[in-house]
Formats: structure tokens, sequence, C-alpha cells
């Protein structure tokens, strides 16, 4: 039968081992997203300010998906704005100031597919005096206009509804409905991606507010990571030393020693038997 020290020694051991492995697989998961993070990072700083390049060069006909290393290229395009299917895009501050992105369609005619539908976030405008209204939004350009964008993936469609005329997501199905726009019988459709407003031409008379720079903090994950794995070595080395001198204190106190039984004193039924016993022999 184990001795409790020895019980106790093991219950430590296991729990050692335990903490060990989940704060080792904790500080793995960690690190899975500080490397994630850091390619995201590589690849705003690659494409980002890179030279702009026609529409057509990555992306080559509107049903095709943005290819994961294109996000952030600046590419270039032609064609006229649909104004009247301008669409806000809801609960986007920026600065910590509320407000909508302005999301107009653009048909394609140079530089992409043409007839095509190209949806672009052409910048930000902040809400009214009752923090819900916006009046007095900036048109775009008329007329033929050059346009440079930041392309971006087609977000998911949002369950949530919105008010006639906007969005809770840039997903480009929603902005087309939002907008009314309905493309013509055999046109190529909508693009399922989207631009952001790097510049125009001409440029417009009043310009809307520019969208910020994505963030290229890399986060906490790196050392949260440092910190599981100190946790995990630390759980080890405290738990295996406690369980070392539950050991040592078992040897101390020596063998587990049974208490010796008392023997019974005879009573006086036991005397006559023996007696009758020896007169018998």
């Amino acid at each position: 039968m184990m001795r409790p020290h020895a019980r106790r020694a093991v219950s430590l051991l296991l729990l050692a081992l335990a903490l060990g492995v989940t704060c080792t697989f904790l500080g793995r998961w960690q690190w899975n997203r500080h490397v994630a993070r850091d390619a995201q990072i590589r690849l705003i700083e690659d494409n980002y300010s890179a030279e702009p390049v026609p529409l057509s060069a990555l992306v080559a006909m509107p049903a095709e998906l943005l290819p994961a290393d294109a996000a952030w290229r600046q590419v270039t395009v032609t064609g006229h704005y649909e104004a009247n299917a301008t669409v806000l895009l809801r609960n986007r501050p920026i600065g910590g100031m509320a407000g909508y992105h302005v999301l107009v369609p653009l048909v394609v005619a140079g530089g992409g597919e043409p007839g095509a539908v190209l949806v672009v976030d052409r910048g930000w405008v902040p809400t009214g005096e009752n923090g819900i209204d916006v009046t007095g939004i900036p048109s775009p350009p008329t007329g033929t206009v050059a346009v440079t964008v930041r392309l971006r993936r087609d977000e998911a469609a949002s369950p949530r509804s919105a008010p006639p005329g906007q969005v809770q997501a840039i997903s480009v199905a929603q902005v087309l409905e939002a907008g009314a726009v309905v493309p013509a019988a055999g046109s190529p459709g909508a693009y399922r991606i989207y631009g952001e407003m790097a510049a125009e031409d001409p440029a417009p008379e009043n310009t809307l507010g520019k969208l910020p720079a994505p963030s290229t903090d890399p986060g906490s994950h790196l050392s949260y990571a440092f910190q599981w794995w100190t946790f995990a070595l630390g759980s080890l080395v405290g738990f295996t030393a406690m369980a070392r001198r539950e050991l040592q204190d078992g040897s101390a106190a020596g063998p587990a020693v049974r208490p010796a039984r008392r023997r019974r004193s005879p009573s006086a039924e036991d005397e006559e038997d023996a007696l009758v016993d020896f007169q018998l022999g």
C-alpha cells in the first residue's frame, strides 16, 4: 500500500505534468498567432505603397477571388461612377469619431473587364449633429474617371438589417442591392472584391475624409507565448520540488509501524477449559 507522502508526491507530479502540457499548448497557440500577424504586416508593407498596376493584371475576371498575396495592392481602372447608387457603410468609426464609409459602384471601361462593376470605398464622412443622419455627401467626379484603389476581399454578408441605402458590411451583393444596382443583361456582373480609394483623376471638387492606413501593430502575441512557456517551466520545476520534498519527509519518518495487538487476558471460562483439557490428557 502506497504511503501518504508518496501519494501526495505522485499527485503533485501529475498536476505539474497537466499544467506544463496545457501552458505549452497555449504558448504554441499564441506563437502561431504571432507568425500569422507578422505575415500580415509584411504583406501590408510590401503592397500598400507598391507601384499601381491595371486591375486585370491581378484579377482577370469579375468572378475571380482576390489572390491572398494581392491584398492592399494598388490597381488602376477607368470608368464612370453610378452616383445615384451611393451606399453608406455603418459603424466604422475613425479616430474615435462616428461616421460612415461612402461606397459607390464604378462601371469599368478600361484596366479591367469592360462593363463590370467595381465597388469603390471613396472615403469617410462624419455623422450629422444627431449622430445618425448624414447630409452634404461630396459627389464623385462625373464622366470618365481614372481611379487608383487598393484591393480588398469582399466581406461576408451581414445578417443585421440597415436603413435604406445603408449596409453593415462591404459585401458586394448587399452593397449593390442597397444601391438598387442591377447589372445589365449580358454584362460581366460585379467584381467579388472592392477597392479603397487612393486617388482619382479628375479630382472631385469636394473630398471625403481619407481612409486610414491599415495597422501594422504586431500586438502582444509573442510576449504572451513566452509568458505561457514560462508558466509551463515554472509549474514543472515548482511542483517537482514539492513532490521531492514530500518523498524526503516520508523517508525521514521511517517505515510505517503497525501497532502491536494487545493480548487478551484469559477469562475464567478459558481457565476452566484448560483445566479440563489437562485432566483428560
